[in-house]
């Protein structure tokens, strides 16, 4: 009987030490995600399986959400299969020649016509147009006011001439990918994305959101289901199958320009470092107001989708950040060592 009180405090110090059980990992991944302001789902998908798949504040697996410049990224998918269909001879293809009946186009010039494709999926054309600059005239928020906002768009002034034109974040410039969209591929845009993208990855439904006079916004609003955006992923992580050849995946997520957020950029992609319990790791991110993130980590063969309605917050982005950052140690982890690929 001495030797009780020494078994029980034995017990309990192994206890202490050990690995964390199933429920106690899956109510840390509930309590974090209540705990996130204007968090609305998470989904986290290893090799194509799910570990994790949690809804909050009154969504559930059928809502669409407006993850605000995600849809940037779709905007990049649809250029690259429009790219690879031959209806955008290249990236280089002069974008304001799709606008002649735009003319007369004010600040017109040569600079203007020379700005091409990659100019605008890269943020860096010559457009004046910055959306983190209040006093920009690009701003995104002088767009929305205006009833034709392609109008507005090809109006804009210039920067500086092409080709020295450093990073700025420009929503107007993802619009007019849009329109050059409706103007080359059969349909128009929204029929494309259905037939290009859509449909060949079992996606839907979906919402776009339009201007006052009807034109598709490319700059973000769409709308998908959490697993939706995931599907968008997982293709880029099987190298485009069945939708994109590897060339235009490895064309969309090299890096293009750094900016002043410690991020790199592609073409409407970002590429940021996660800093884990079992080392670093890189991701390429679609990223949207609100602190909405859906990622790829390829090394660890991993896809997040974060859901929010935090829009306009100060540190709602690093918010996200951090609790990817948790979900990542808690479920890909084991110490310092990445954990092994769950059987099956």
């Amino acid at each position: 009987m001495k030797f009780k009180p020494l078994l029980t405090l034995a017990l309990l110090a192994m206890n202490a030490f050990a690995e964390p059980s199933a429920n106690d990992v899956a109510a840390e991944d509930r309590a974090a995600l209540e705990a996130l302001p204007g968090a609305t789902s998470v989904l986290l998908q290893r090799g194509g399986r799910v570990l994790v798949e949690l809804y909050a504040h009154g969504a559930d697996a059928a809502t669409l959400h407006d993850t605000r410049s995600v849809g940037k990224s779709v905007t990049a998918l649809l250029v690259a299969a429009a790219v690879q269909d031959g209806l955008l001879l290249t990236r280089d293809t002069p974008v304001f020649a799709a606008f002649a009946d735009q003319q007369p186009i004010a600040h017109d010039g040569p600079g203007k016509q020379a700005i091409t494709v990659e100019d605008l999926l890269t943020m860096s054309s010559a457009l004046d147009c910055d959306d983190n600059q209040d006093a920009s005239p690009g701003n995104e928020e002088n767009m929305y006011p205006q009833p034709r906002w392609l109008r507005w768009a090809v109006d804009l002034p210039m920067r500086t001439v092409p080709g020295d034109s450093p990073w700025a974040y420009c929503t107007a410039g993802s619009f007019l990918l849009g329109q050059v969209l409706e103007r080359r591929v059969p349909g128009g845009l929204e029929a494309y994305a259905k037939r290009r993208l859509f449909e060949p990855l079992g996606i839907g439904p979906w919402q776009w959101h339009h201007s006052p006079s009807g034109e598709t916004m490319s700059g973000g609003g769409l709308r998908l289901r959490t697993r939706d955006w995931a599907a968008l992923m997982q293709m880029l992580a099987r190298q485009g199958r069945p939708v994109l050849a590897p060339a235009q995946v490895e064309a969309l997520l090299s890096v293009k320009r750094t900016t002043p957020f410690g991020m790199d950029y592609g073409e409407l992609f970002w590429r940021r470092d996660y800093t884990l319990a079992c080392g670093r790791f890189s991701a390429w991110m679609m990223s949207g107001n609100g602190g909405n993130h859906v990622l790829m980590l390829p090394v660890l063969d991993a896809v997040v989708v974060l859901t929010r309605t935090h829009y306009n917050q100060r540190g709602m982005h690093q918010q996200s950040w951090d609790f990817t950052t948790g979900l990542l140690d808690r479920h890909l982890c084991d110490g310092n060592t990445v954990r092994p690929h769950p059987p099956g």
